[in-house]
């Protein structure tokens, strides 16, 4: 079976940035899931697992700051579609093992295309939201990992991370 060439859908034949254009394709439910983390030091993870931070719960302020940021995320990426999202999910959680803020996030819309932007862009506004609710204490926190873990529906068909 002969392998299909990836192609960048995002640019027309002459090399010009381009919208795609959805209309004909057909509304399906589709659903992403993408994860992240922010390492931090071991004292840093105590100060959110205390509830310390100066600027309040940051488990709490970066999920809602996640949701809020798929719903922008036409407004932040040039080229995406507005969507309407059915739902979008965020969990955050500490990881004592390995200093850091778990993140992740699934996105769902019924609709001609897909919401892994939305899910990415909801998980990287989250780690930004932990970064600042905490570089007070820690400026040398990384933001690492941010990618798309799975992907259903779809003409291009379902993907998940190995």
């Amino acid at each position: 079976m002969p392998t299909r060439k990836p192609r960048l859908t995002h640019f027309d034949a002459r090399g010009k940035a381009r919208m795609v254009d959805v209309s004909a394709k057909g509304a399906t439910e589709r659903v992403a899931v993408a994860r992240g983390r922010v390492v931090m030091s071991p004292a840093t993870v105590r100060l959110i697992a205390r509830g310390a931070a100066k600027k309040g719960d940051v488990l709490s302020v970066a999920q809602l700051a996640g949701i809020m940021g798929a719903k922008q995320t036409p407004a932040l990426i040039p080229l995406c579609h507005p969507i309407a999202l059915s739902s979008v999910k965020l969990a955050l959680s500490l990881d004592r093992k390995r200093n850091a803020v778990e993140i992740e996030a699934t996105c769902k819309t019924v609709g001609p295309t897909g919401v892994e932007m939305e899910a990415l862009t909801a998980v990287s506004v989250a780690a930004l939201t932990v970064y600042d609710m905490c570089k007070a204490a820690d400026r040398a926190m990384r933001i690492a990992d941010i990618r798309l873990v799975k992907k259903t529906g779809g003409k291009s068909g379902d993907y998940e991370a190995k």
